[in-house]
Parts: C-alpha cells; structure tokens; sequence
C-alpha cells in the first residue's frame, strides 16, 4: 500500500506528550520566570534618573486618583471612603506583575457603574466580587486565556463604551443641581430630574455648572501651543480635577463658617484611617438582621460575576494595547497582574478595579519611565486616608457630579464610532442594538446582547460556505464544476447538499440539461468536519438519484481523509490529476481508479509508488 493512501486513511494526531513535556521545561525557564515577574526585567536596569521622573508622575496621577476614587465610591452607591480603599493596593501589586508602564490600575467609572445595581448599599458584596473577580481573572491568565477579548468586537465595544458614559452622567445629573435622587440609572435619573426640577438649589446648581465649565475650559489648556508657557499650562489641565476639588472645599468651608446648615449638598462622612485587613466576607446580614451566606450572596449577585470580571480584562488590555507604543501586549500576563490586585485589594474593603484609562494618559503624559510610578501613587493615597479625611467632608456633591460628568463626555469613542459607519454600515447593528439595551435593560446585558448579534452574523457567514457553481460542457457531456474554499463547518453542510441538488434539478427542468457530472474542486478547502463528511457521502447517494455522479477533484488531504476514514467506499469519489483536461480524458475513457491513483501519487510526491489494482480495490 503506498504512502498516500496511508495520509488519507491515518488520522494525524497532535504529540500531546511531547507538547506537554516541552510547556513543563518552558515553565522551569528563566525567561518564563521574567515574562511572569516583568520586574525582574526593569528593576536591574533602574536609575536614579528614572526615580525622579517617577515620582513626579505618580504624584501626579496620586493627586486625580484621590478626588476620582472618592467619585466613584459614590457611583458604586456605597461611602465614599471605599473608592479610596480601592485605589492603593492595586498600585503596588501591578508594579510586580503589570507590563506596561503607564497603566494605572484602581475604581473606574464603568464597573463602579456595573457594582451599584448589586450591592444594595451593603459593602459586602462589593467586597465579594472584588475578590471572585480577582480568582476569576487569575485563572483565565494563568490558563493563558487572553484570548477571550477578541470575541468582543469593536462596534460592540463603542456602543458598550456610550451607553456607559451616558448611564454615568445621566446619574450624577440630579447632584449637578442639587436634587434628591435614589437612582444611578440612566432612564429613572431623568425622569427624576424633570419630575423634581422644581427642587433644584440654587447654591449647587451654580457651583456644578460653573465647575464643569471651569473642567472643560482647562482640558482645553493643554491644546494652547503658541502660548510661552506651554508646559505649566499642560500639567494644569492635568490637574484640573484637583483643583477642582480644592475650590469645592475651599467654597463650601468659607460659606458654611456662618451658617448652622451646610450650603450645599455633600458626600458622605469619610472615616479616617486605613481600611482593616481582613478575609473577604463570605456571608453578611441583609437590612432585616437575617444572616445570608455564601451561596444566596452568589444568587444575588447574579450574572454581576461573569460580566465584571470580563469587563475589567477588556479595559485593562485595551489601554495596555493604547498605550504600549508598539509592543506586542502579553494580554494573558496583564490578566495575571488585573488578578493579583482585586484579589490582594479584596483584604482592604475594595470593590472591584481594572485600568483606568484617564490616569493612565496622565500617567504618561507626566512622562513616567517605570510601573515604579504607581507606588507614589499608592503612598499619596494612603496619606490621603490618614490625614485628610476630615478635610473632604466638606466636598460638595455638586462638584463630584461635574467631576465625573466632563470625564464621560470625553470617555465616549466619537471617532471609532464614524470610523464604524465610513468603513460597514452592517456593524451599527450590533452597536445600536448594544446601546439600546445598555441604557435601557443593564450595562452586563447590553453587552452579552452585542456579543451575541456578532456572534449571529458570524454563524450566519459560516453557514454560507464559499461554494460556486457553474455549468459547462466538455465533448458533449454535461458538467457541473464547483470550487470550494476555505475552512468547512458542520453549520455549512446543509447547505452544501441543498445548493448543489438544487442547481442540478433546475438543470435539468428548466434548461432541459441532464447533468452527468458534478466535479467539486477542494485544493482550497482548509478543514472539514465529521458531519460535513456525512453530508457528501449523501450528497453522492442524492445525486445518483438523479443520475449524476459525484467527483471531489484534487481536494486538500486533511479534508479527504475525514471522508475516506468516514466511509472507506467514499475513496471512489476522489480524484487526482495535473489538470482539469486530464480528469475529463480520465472520465470519458473510463480509466480505472488504480491508475488515477497511481498518477496523482507520481504527481503530488514525486516519487514512484507502485500499487496493483487488486490492492487498490480492497483500499475501496
């Protein structure tokens, strides 16, 4: 029997042993230990010059990550001293882990958003899906399943990204203008705005307006190029938010000195200190005293669990990607580092972190030469639970709300978005649809929704293969020739029987041709499945009922073989042969299959592989 019937009727399987024992050695390697500890790669090579730099950045981005972790507390709907529980420890963990200089890990306004509906004011379960996010996320990294993100398209992303932004700010609207609100939402938060216009305070509503346009002016800052003083203007527009909070304070103290009541609207009372270590709470009591464990905490978090944890991965390797000048992003390794800090920042009362992409532009606008950076960073913000705690009680809520509003103007895709509509109008689709649902069912569910639409079109695209049909005619016989490409799924099977027998039949009513031959051309074909096997041979049966013949001509061997192994009579069906004319002189003159067989072997090979037809037969 020679080699080539032996590639058809022998299945090639992959070395799992070998594979295995080559992961093993890898593991034991000192490259694998520093792809693991990216410090272990920066930190020999570590100058005095690297730590000034450093430091002026990570103050820097320290002095934003205050006032935005005390915003995002808010938005998480629990006391604001938990955005600053959650910033710190992230800061120090991702400079063992994380590769990439600039990324700044702690609470952003997108899962703070996604923690609110869940944690009904009760800590607990903030705390909770911190640390399952940091064990999910752990073991997707170490299982190096980083590839998880490419299932989320762009169009997806941006429509995510918008509805986010526009839940957020929609949310904070009723704080702007001092008006009493129970809901983050984006649909209740305006109908609560426009029923209780009439309960605006004049005191808050001047100092959020006039504050968002004072972050919006000095954004602009930055943009003034002509100016001398270009640089001192850049880190002005850095700082805005800090400046910000400072004149909020600064007001709100001056105003209430003389007054019993506060003037405005303010945060919470922030407790001073740092936050306890402590194991995260795997029961905790509901607002009636009843004690709800593990399993009911689970319940009620509910899909919060799967959808934050992927949330997080997709912003912290998007702004990795963004901002790694590029270099490839080692995506399961930042899912290694994302792991390690929720799980470690569950032990200080954190809700859940990921990248924050605006401290992260900052951090590298500010020049940052190390991931060393977040470490100052880490500091300031534990001197900031110390010491001045007491000072942020006097933050008016009206400034946090223009705060995180002019940060979800800017947060919003406008360019992807046109991008998406110039390039395929097909993909607003899922865009639209993910908008839709994110603003008006959930954050979680919109998303899965987008995914699903894409995941639709891609079924859809597979279920048409690439497979053209033609009629010709050769020496008086009826042919149909039919190419077929690319990778074949069991979702295309079906269609590849009803369009064939179809054109066949419509041959042979409507044009009066009585199609003797069907040739399918499979070099192109990257794969089958067992199903689409099962499919031809019934392909071949459906076509002898309309006396027709089937020939698969110089198909792909991977491809063959699953057919020949399917069903060993299925070899008859295959043909191969230098051209096209040689296969038509083949079938007019009715040469054997032996013969066919031992040319293409010559052909493919070259080398000489003698087969008797009696062998030949019984391979049949």
């Amino acid at each position: 029997m020679c080699d080539y019937d032996d590639e058809l009727y022998h299945e090639h399987l992959p070395n799992v042993c070998g594979a295995m024992r080559e992961k093993s050695k890898a593991c034991c390697s000192i490259n694998t230990v520093k792809r693991k500890l990216p410090i272990l790669t920066w930190l020999p090579e570590y100058t005095l010059k690297f730590l000034i730099v450093d430091f002026v950045a990570g103050m820097t981005v320290g002095l934003t990550a205050v006032t935005q972790a005390i915003a995002y507390g808010a938005v998480a709907g629990l006391p604001p001293v938990y955005g600053l529980y959650s910033s710190f420890m992230g800061c120090f963990l991702y400079i063992i882990f994380g590769t990439c200089k600039d990324v700044t890990v702690g609470p952003t306004a997108i899962i703070s958003m996604m923690v609110n509906p869940h944690v009904a004011g009760n800590p607990d379960y903030a705390v909770l899906i911190c640390f399952l996010t940091g064990c999910i996320v752990l073991v997707l990294g170490f299982l190096n399943l980083g590839v998880l993100v490419r299932f989320i398209s762009a169009p997806v992303i941006a429509g995510f990204t918008l509805s986010a932004a526009l839940t957020v700010g929609s949310g904070q609207i009723n704080n702007l203008f001092g008006i009493q609100s129970q809901s983050n939402e984006f649909l209740k938060s305006w109908i609560n705005f426009f029923g209780h216009i009439q309960e605006t305070r004049l005191n808050d509503a001047l100092l959020g307006c006039c504050t968002l346009i004072l972050l919006l002016f000095m954004r602009k800052l930055k943009d003034l190029k002509s100016c001398s003083c270009q640089s001192v203007l850049k880190y002005l527009s850095l700082c805005r938010n800090v400046l910000a909070v400072i004149i909020g304070i600064l007001i709100c103290y001056l105003m209430s000195r003389e007054r019993e009541e506060m003037p405005f609207r303010i945060s919470q009372q922030i407790t001073p200190g740092l936050p306890p270590f402590r194991a995260p709470p795997f029961e905790t009591v509901d607002e009636e005293g009843q004690t709800v464990g593990f399993g009911e905490m689970i319940s009620n978090l509910g899909s919060a669990v799967g959808t934050i944890p992927l949330l997080c991965i997709l912003e912290v390797v998007s702004i990795a990607k963004a901002f790694s000048k590029g270099k490839i992003v080692d995506a399961s390794q930042e899912m290694i580092a994302l792991g390690f800090c929720n799980l470690f920042s569950s032990f200080f009362s954190s809700i859940p972190i990921t990248g924050s992409f605006a401290r992260s532009a900052i951090n590298n606008a500010s020049g940052v030469r190390t991931p060393l950076g977040g470490a100052f960073t880490g500091i300031l913000i534990l001197l900031s639970l110390a010491f001045l705690t007491q000072v942020f009680a006097y933050l008016p809520k009206a400034t946090l709300a223009a705060i995180i509003i002019s940060a979800m103007l800017f947060m919003v895709e406008y360019d992807t978005i046109a991008e998406i509509w110039r390039a395929k109008k097909r993909d607003m689709v899922p865009f639209v649809f993910t908008v839709i649902c994110c603003l008006f069912w959930s954050l979680e569910y919109g998303m899965l929704v987008g995914v699903l639409i894409n995941a639709l079109f891609i079924l859809g695209k597979s279920m048409t293969p690439q497979f053209q049909l033609e009629s010709q005619k050769h020496n008086g016989l009826e042919l149909c020739v039919a190419e077929l490409k690319g990778n074949v799924d069991y979702t295309a099977a079906e269609s590849l029987n009803i369009k064939t027998v179809a054109f066949v039949t419509e041959q042979k009513t409507m044009m009066e041709k009585t199609v003797a031959l069907v040739i399918i051309k499979g070099s192109d074909i990257g794969s089958i499945d067992s199903t689409v096997a099962l499919n031809l041979v019934s392909l071949r049966d459906d076509l002898q009922q309309l006396q027709c013949e089937l020939i698969c001509w110089n198909w792909n061997m991977a491809a063959a073989g699953v057919v020949c192994r399917l069903q060993r009579k299925a070899r008859n069906m295959f043909r191969f042969t230098k051209n096209f004319s040689e296969l038509l002189e083949m079938v007019a003159n009715g040469n054997s299959k032996s013969e066919s067989d031992n040319k293409s072997h010559s052909n493919s090979n070259g080398n000489n592989c003698h087969t008797d037809s009696s062998q030949v037969d019984q391979i049949s």
